[in-house]
């Protein structure tokens, strides 16, 4: 695979600083029933890469020394650690708010039974991708099958009251290397469609930026592309986003316990330390954030992050 981050560090950028933290994204490792065109983890059926019982103590400890107000997991397919209902369940009695970054498929793989009611009884936010709401464009992106499943899916949550008193979020990625259209408009022509052709309910649609990295930036720079879809990037800034970006109040813990700025400087390998335990929550604010050109994907237009469009 082509690596896109000499090309990114060669890239200036604005300077960042953090926020006061609030939200600790978990990534429990790389395992994915999936294996998506767009995917910054690069997740697959045969990643093993899968976060530590260590690693997991460590990061309740630092959820335990204060701050942390949202538990973010994702992989991969989070669900497919075998620790994700535990962690659930223990971030829950903590008082924690849960977000689970669900590929919707998941809910209809053997072996996890269930686990659409797991997540209604412990009140977990679900962040579901669906890239488009015609089956060519899911399945040319995700895999054959993808978008049925998908439905079905959804409809599983439906039946449990996400889309209505429980939040049920999607996420959009383009098909190519162009930026989201407008994140209100789009929600509504997603709204509209599920809820005539298939009956399905959601509460927000979040559009998201494809990264110039991993599996997506290798293709750009196979196809002589890179530095087209970076210029159209540049030329997109916007300061205004700058106050808004995910880095500044999350903070990112790969599957062997490194600390990240954000899920990209993850896939990126540009660490803030090397352990949780280097970590004192307290005196991260004012500190710098990591950055390269990748950073102008979240700034471009109007903004991307973790929560959609800025």
């Amino acid at each position: 695979m082509l690596d896109t981050l000499p090309k990114l560090e060669a890239i200036a950028f604005p300077a960042i600083r953090r926020a006061t933290l609030h939200t600790l994204q978990l990534n429990l490792g790389y395992r994915c029933n999936l294996q998506c065109q767009h995917c910054h983890v690069n997740a697959g059926p045969r990643r093993e890469e899968t976060m530590s019982d260590e690693t997991i103590e460590s990061a309740f400890r630092l959820i335990e020394r204060g701050g942390v107000k949202t538990l973010d997991l994702t992989g991969g397919a989070p669900e497919m650690h075998p620790r994700f209902h535990e962690i659930v369940e223990r971030a829950r009695a903590l008082g924690l708010h849960v977000m689970d970054r669900c590929n919707l498929t998941i809910l209809e793989e053997p072996g996890q039974e269930g686990l659409a009611e797991f997540l209604a009884a412990n009140d977990v936010e679900v962040i579901a991708s669906l890239p488009c709401y015609l089956e060519e464009n899911v399945d040319a992106q995700r895999g054959d099958g993808v978008f049925e499943a998908s439905l079905s899916g959804l409809k599983r949550l439906n039946a449990l009251g996400y889309g209505d008193d429980k939040p049920l979020n999607l996420v959009f990625n383009p098909q190519g290397a162009s930026l989201p259209p407008g994140q209100a408009a789009l929600e509504a022509d997603y709204k509209k469609q599920l809820a005539e052709r298939f009956g399905i309910r959601f509460n927000n649609l979040f559009t998201i930026t494809n990264m110039p990295i991993k599996r997506f930036g290798s293709l750009l720079l196979s196809k002589g592309t890179f530095d087209e879809y970076m210029q159209l990037l540049k030329d997109s800034f916007q300061p205004q986003n700058l106050d808004g970006v995910m880095c500044r109040g999350l903070l990112s813990v790969d599957w062997r316990g490194r600390l990240y700025d954000c899920d990209f400087n993850q896939m990126l390998e540009l660490p803030l330390a090397e352990s949780i335990a280097d970590i004192e929550p307290s005196q991260l604010e004012g500190r710098a954030i990591r950055i390269a050109g990748h950073c102008y994907g979240c700034t471009a237009g109007q903004g991307s992050s973790c929560g959609g469009a800025l």
